[in-house]
């Protein structure tokens, strides 16, 4: 399970989408969480499925590899499928003793499910098609108008950088710390959900001991080259608008059309 969390990974690979601006990336991203929110039946989402399904075939990634990712989070699915299910009102279809199964929690629950799953697949290619030091400078440059109010654009963007990249090293340290546990005899599967709760305690105290580890040697070796970032800092490749970033404004633009029209005129 924790192989398959996608989250931060970078998937080196050359595409039109990997070439494309950090700025456009993370703009277009934004835009379509947005985009998602203002859908509501499911004939709108059919522009929402072109896009993702165009993205996703552009950017090279193989689609297995981004669904992936959604099976951690299939608690999660099944769980505002059932909530949706039963606690929304309407005409009932059936019971299951004090519970009511209607027809409009039904089409929300798969409305619903619909939504996280565009919005999980969407937003991945994100940090797939994206580098670490890309994203940074992306984000830093986003965020440099608001340095006059007072907001550290480059630290913030920066520790962000930093959390995604470091997920994927937390998840396998976490999967080497579980299989030396469990060649000791350490049981993380069996028993209710309380005790499997209480068997990560043991797993949690090295991992936090390892990740406050790698956080000190980070630092020190950023203090160590005399890293301070911000102001006068260079850059090995300046971030530049190409024609590739403006057919991909086109795109976008015309996918927040078709959503915008669906959504007040239809």
């Amino acid at each position: 399970m924790i192989r398959d969390i996608t989250i931060g990974q970078y998937y080196p690979v050359e595409s039109p989408i990997h070439r494309l601006d950090p700025r456009v990336k993370i703009l277009a991203s934004m835009l379509f969480i947005i985009s998602l929110f203002l859908v509501k039946d499911f004939f709108q989402y059919i522009p929402a499925l072109l896009f993702v399904s165009v993205t996703v075939r552009v950017s090279k990634v193989p689609l297995s590899y981004i669904l992936k990712g959604l099976k951690p989070i299939l608690v999660i699915l099944i769980f505002a499928f059932v909530i949706n299910i039963f606690l929304t009102r309407g005409e009932v279809i059936f019971t299951l003793g004090p519970l009511n199964v209607t027809k409009e929690g039904i089409y929300q629950a798969f409305f619903m499910m619909l939504r996280l799953i565009l919005l999980i697949t969407g937003t991945s290619l994100l940090t797939l098609t994206t580098s670490p030091i890309l994203l940074t400078d992306g984000l830093e440059s986003l965020l440099n108008p608001f340095k006059r109010i007072g907001l550290p654009a480059h630290e913030l963007s920066m520790m962000m950088t930093i959390a995604l990249r470091f997920i994927p090293t937390l998840l396998q340290e976490t999967d080497k710390i579980m299989k030396a546990q469990m060649a000791r005899g350490a049981d993380f599967e069996s028993g209710n959900l309380i005790n499997r709760a209480k068997s990560l305690i043991p797993l949690l105290v090295p991992l936090f001991i390892s990740a406050f580890r790698r956080a000190d040697e980070l630092a020190m070796a950023m203090e160590a080259r005399c890293y301070r970032g911000g102001e006068n800092r260079t850059r090995l490749k300046v971030l530049r608008y190409t024609k590739g970033d403006l057919v991909a404004g086109i795109f976008l633009i015309g996918y927040i059309g078709m959503i915008v029209g669906a959504r007040f005129y239809l």
